[in-house]
């Protein structure tokens, strides 16, 4: 009803508003027809100005033509003046005169009429411009009055469309309003009735529950703290999802955080044995020596990190529950927090010195020292953050070792200095990279630079920025979870008082305990099998026997012939061997009269070197070189290599022969290696150009991964928030259900009341009418 009176009101105010608008219409309507009347007497205005001007531009000509006759006439005058000159008399003087008199009247007259006709021209152009004017504004008047009407037009008639769209859809969801009064009628009805079946089920249950308390529970645990603190508490399902949830995308971080350091260290090391001093050209500096050593066992403590992380992330699971009292692996990831923060106090004092012995290096700028000044004080900055965290996660791992170690009130304390720390951190090490950045630019300018520190300051900017965006995820990350780790989570029905370790232990056991029992009670009975599909199956498992049996058989058959191939691969391996002996025997024994027939050959005078063998290349070679000058040399060997020459045409030494042989073999080996370093270097250089597009495919790959990883928390938020979102309109609804169901109520129990006073009053008439009667 209430939404069926907004819709009226509604209607009721478009109608006003319509009605306004039409009074707005009809005004305009009468303002423009009077405009146009305007219009229309000014354009008969306009035309009687113009038939005047027409008419006094005709009197102008007609005197301009009277002008022109009287020049004439002037003219003529003068002629025949000038033709008496010669012969004056006193008629002509008289005649003369006379002429003067006329002439100057006429003159007179023609100015007058020349200034009347310059001031009626003036005046008429000036009444023209006038009037062109006004035209022009009424007729922009005109077109503007004629665009508010369009315009209010095309609005009123929008207007009228709206309102009869929305009287439509008004319509359309007083309906709908309607039909769902209705229901809502039909559902309160069914909620009535399954409230009178939930209150009889609840009483009976209670009267069960009761019962059962009174013969079987001894003592009521709940009304002493430390029996109350091994009940399993109710668990949180959505809670402990959530922790599970946070402790990986936590891992993710610390391990980029690790990832980070690690580089740093790494990075921060090569510097030293690089600038001011290269170990590889001259000794370092003994606190270089130092501190190069004590950085050389950054893994030690910082991989720990990571590895005390992922255990307490393994520890989180949907079956535990986690509370700071509960979550014991926190206690190692705390000692190697610590570990690490003595490792950087450790190293502190060796990297400020090492900076203040790269200010002393005679080409250190002041610009240089400033800038190696402000990365001192970072990095005490950053060793008294790291000091700080540590203090924090010591203080959230006491609860897991030492019962009222801190507390309850005192954790949201800590989450939020531990927050504050870690914001404080971010910042220190962009301050820290910032400051490197600039001695790296100032670096440049040095002319002692080398290529190597520059490679190294490089990868260490590079390490210093994810760091820098490592800590600023974890910052960011904490405090949009802030809430969560300062929220209560699990404690046993009817208690406040938080869990100690040992309780925590005993209760978790309590549970798998319990969790055992109910499932060793809920375990189905195994179904029986049907007879038919027990004889099907008895068949099968026969027929299967039998092909077992048949491949098993196959088996056998199948090793043994493998064993006697095997047999016979090593009876072919030994024959191998025995025939590559005696290939090598042979080989040897040919080389032997070879080297035997050489000898004899090069004793004789009238005999000519030839090649020994086929086989051998540098003296195919140099029988190439003997047919390219033009000798006549003819082989026969036969199979034990003998060798019958004939006579050439010339005759060269046996020292010229051999040592061209060998310059020839050499020259070949050499253009050999030639080849081969050639061919290595173009592999090397694409072996570095692989390398190279490799790491940039690696670096794109991270910051994809970076930035999945991003979208996939943001996801994984919204499912969230739309999970709360949904459970807060759920909530809302039964609220609205409820409050219904009680209205329901209140108005059933008005209408019963209401009855019972109708039936009294009634019984009371009826009661008077007899008495009137009997009377």
């Amino acid at each position: 009803m209430a939404n069926v009176t907004d819709l009226q009101t509604k209607y009721s105010k478009l109608a006003q508003e319509y009605s306004k608008l039409r009074a707005q219409n009809q005004v305009l309507k009468k303002a423009v027809v009077d405009e146009q009347a305007n219009s229309v007497s000014f354009k008969e205005q306009l035309k009687q100005r113009d038939q005047s001007l027409r008419k006094q531009e005709q009197e102008m000509d007609s005197l301009s033509f009277r002008n022109q006759q009287l020049a004439k006439r002037v003219e003529l005058l003068q002629e025949e003046l000038a033709s008496k000159a010669d012969s004056p008399s006193q008629h002509g003087l008289e005649t003369q005169s006379v002429f003067d008199e006329d002439l100057q009247k006429k003159i007179e007259e023609n100015e007058r009429l020349h200034i009347q006709f310059y001031d009626a021209d003036e005046q008429h152009r000036k009444q023209e411009a006038e009037l062109t004017t006004r035209l022009q504004d009424l007729e922009k008047d005109s077109k503007q009055h004629q665009a508010v009407v369009d315009g209010l037009t095309t609005k009123y008639m929008e207007t009228v469309e709206r309102l009869q769209s929305d009287k439509a859809r008004l319509e359309v969801k007083a309906q709908t309003l309607e039909r769902e009064a209705k229901e809502c009628r039909l559902r309160t009805e069914e909620c009535q009735q399954q409230l009178r079946r939930c209150q009889s089920e609840l009483n009976r249950q209670v009267k069960q529950s009761s019962t059962v308390i009174q013969e079987k529970v001894p003592f009521n645990d709940t009304k002493f703290g430390d029996y109350n603190s091994l009940n399993v508490p109710p668990h949180n399902r959505r809670h402990q999802l959530k922790a599970r949830d946070v402790a990986g995308q936590a891992l993710s971080f610390i391990q980029d955080l690790v990832a980070a350091l690690l580089n740093f260290h790494s990075y921060t090391e090569q510097r030293v044995h690089i600038y001011p001093l290269d170990s590889s050209i001259e000794p370092i500096s003994p606190l270089n020596q130092k501190f190069s050593q004590f950085l050389h066992e950054n893994a030690a403590y910082v991989r720990p990190l990571e590895d005390g992380f992922l255990q307490l992330h393994q520890s989180i699971t949907e079956d535990t529950v986690t509370v700071l009292e509960t979550v014991v692996k926190l206690k190692s990831f705390a000692d190697n927090f610590s570990s690490y923060t003595h490792f950087l106090q450790k190293i502190l004092p060796y990297q400020l010195k090492s900076l203040e012995e790269e200010c002393n290096t005679p080409l250190c700028t002041a610009a240089l020292i400033a800038i190696n000044q402000e990365l001192q004080r970072d990095m005490k900055k950053v060793t008294s953050v790291f000091d700080k965290l540590q203090s924090y996660i010591k203080l959230l791992a006491l609860p897991s070792v030492r019962q009222d170690a801190m507390p309850q009130s005192s954790t949201s304390a800590v989450f939020t200095q531990l927050a504050a720390c870690l914001h404080s951190l971010h910042d220190a090490i962009k301050e820290m990279s910032k400051h490197y950045t600039q001695k790296a630019s100032f670096e440049q300018e040095l002319p002692t630079i080398t290529q190597k520190l520059c490679t190294t300051t490089e990868c260490l900017l590079g390490s210093l920025g994810s760091l820098t965006s490592s800590t600023g995820k974890i910052a960011t990350f904490f405090s949009n979870n802030l809430d969560f780790f300062t929220s209560s989570g699990y404690s046993p029905r009817g208690s406040t008082v938080a869990l100690n370790p040992l309780q925590a232990e005993n209760m978790l056991a309590n549970k798998k305990k319990a969790a055992a029992y109910i499932h060793a009670i809920k375990q189905d009975r195994p179904q029986s099998v049907p007879y038919r599909e027990a004889l099907s199956n008895r068949r099968i498992l026969t027929s299967s026997t039998e092909s077992r049996e048949g491949l098993t058989q196959q088996v056998h058959q199948s090793q043994d012939k493998i064993a006697r191939l095997e047999q016979e691969k090593e009876h072919w391996l030994l024959e191998a061997q025995l025939g590559k002996v005696r290939l090598e025997k042979e080989n040897q024994r040919i080389a032997d009269l070879e080297s035997q027939l050489a000898a004899a050959l090069g004793g004789s005078p009238n005999s000519h070197p030839a090649a020994a063998s086929t086989l051998s290349e540098s003296q195919e070679e140099a029988e190439k070189e003997q047919n390219a000058v033009g000798k006549e040399t003819t082989l026969c060997t036969s199979l034990v290599g003998m060798l019958c020459t004939t006579p050439t045409v010339e005759h060269v030494g046996d020292e010229g022969s051999r040592e061209q042989l060998i310059k020839t073999h050499y020259m070949a080996r050499v253009g050999e290696l030639t080849t081969q370093l050639q061919i290595s270097d173009s592999k090397a250089v694409h072996f570095h150009s692989e390398c190279r597009a490799l790491a940039k495919r690696l670096a794109i790959a991270e910051k994809s991964r970076e930035t999945l990883s991003e979208e996939v928390r943001l996801a994984n938020q919204n499912i969230t928030r739309l999970q709360d979102e949904l459970t807060t309109t759920k909530r809302s609804y039964e609220d609205q259900l409820s409050m219904m169901s009680d209205h329901l109520c209140s108005m059933n129990e008005t209408l019963s009341k209401q009855r019972e006073e109708i039936d009294t009053l009634k019984l009371g008439s009826k009661g008077n009418s007899k008495k009137n009667k009997s009377r």
